[in-house]
């Protein structure tokens, strides 16, 4: 199987995509979920406006990189124009969970010990 290689997108495309900005906002990472908190507005740049549209729904960042055949880091950047303007709000995923708030291993074994019994 042939693999294709990685569409980074046309450079003066993606200059102009971010006005040349190269510094991606920290705040998202692959799975950080976005939501668009407004529809699109009259004038908004192309990208800016299909971000609002994928994110009707919570949508990750990696998902929306992959609709519109952009790099993350570009997509970072426009993301951060929308979370600055308030058109989105970021949902980071959960941290995981400490071990003193997971249930007692004592508990889960009579759990199992009941269902086998069922």
């Amino acid at each position: 199987m042939m693999r294709r290689p990685v569409d980074t997108g046309d450079p003066d495309r993606l200059y102009t995509v971010t006005g040349g900005r190269s510094r991606a906002d920290d705040a998202f990472d692959l799975v950080t979920l976005v939501v668009a908190e407004s529809e699109p507005g009259v004038g908004m740049q192309s990208e800016h406006v299909r971000i609002l549209e994928l994110c009707r729904h919570p949508t990750a960042v990696v998902e929306i990189a992959a609709e519109l055949k952009l790099p993350i880091t570009v997509v970072r950047i426009l993301l951060g124009d929308l979370l600055a303007t308030g058109r989105i709000t970021a949902r980071h995923p959960r941290a995981a969970r400490s071990a003193a708030s997971l249930p007692d291993s004592a508990l889960l074994k009579e759990v199992l010990h009941g269902l086998r019994n069922l």
